[in-house]
């Protein structure tokens, strides 16, 4: 009897025992399964529109290489959430800039970086027109709140001196004029005139050409989006 009775309390105490455990463990799953607590948003990447011609839109280039996406990659590389959208089209003068900003806009960037002009140039196009047609696209984007990034050109050396001044004085004047705007001098501004850094039209840049651009850019890139929401 007395081993009967030791067997008996051995095996009450290990059915107390399992029965804790068991306890134990069901707190552990409920705990893990309740529901929690909404998940904290994470705010949606800034969004910085390049309204251009070709070389924004990566003529010559894969789409992986065109200047918008390197752009981009290095802006996040840097630590910023920016999503760059490349407003580009092949061809596309001032005027064809200004006749398409409101569809453009459509996207709802935080900031935009007016890279137009090149072909103005290129076609000896009056200076003071594309002057009159980027000042109309900055101010209808200050009248939108929209920070501004605004990239020069130069017209090419066989057009002569005076056009060459004159176009260039272009957006010197609209810098002038819109204080208010990030200014970069020269889009291509250390890659223009290089064979390594161009494509054999020796105008459109190769990888090597879109690399530099954002390599020299991102200090004026940078001090744009500190002017946005996001900042």
């Amino acid at each position: 009897m007395g081993f009967v009775a030791m067997d008996m309390n051995h095996k009450v105490g290990r059915r107390a025992a399992l029965q804790k455990a068991a306890f134990g463990i069901g707190i552990l799953l409920s705990a893990a399964t309740a529901p929690r607590g909404p998940a904290q948003a994470q705010p949606a990447p800034l969004k910085l529109m390049i309204l251009g011609d070709s070389i924004t839109a990566g003529y010559g280039l894969p789409e992986a290489e065109a200047w918008p996406v390197k752009l981009e990659a290095a802006l996040k590389a840097a630590g910023q959430s920016v999503r760059v959208i490349g407003a580009g089209v092949s061809g596309d003068t001032t005027a064809g800039g200004k006749a398409r900003l409101d569809w453009a806009l459509a996207d709802a960037p935080d900031a935009v970086i007016v890279a137009l002009g090149g072909n103005d140039g290129l076609r000896g196009l009056p200076p003071a027109t594309s002057e009159a047609n980027l000042d109309d696209i900055l101010t209808r984007l200050k009248a939108k709140n929209l920070p501004v990034l605004l990239a020069g050109m130069l017209a090419p050396p066989n057009l002569g001196a005076d056009y060459g001044r004159d176009f260039a004085a272009t957006f010197q004047n609209l810098a002038k004029k819109h204080p208010e705007i990030v200014f970069y001098p020269f889009l291509l501004e250390g890659v223009a005139g290089e064979q390594a850094l161009n494509q054999a039209d020796r105008i459109h840049p190769n990888p090597d050409g879109v690399a530099e651009m954002v390599r020299r850019m991102m200090p004026a890139v940078r001090e744009l989006l500190s002017k946005t929401r996001g900042a």
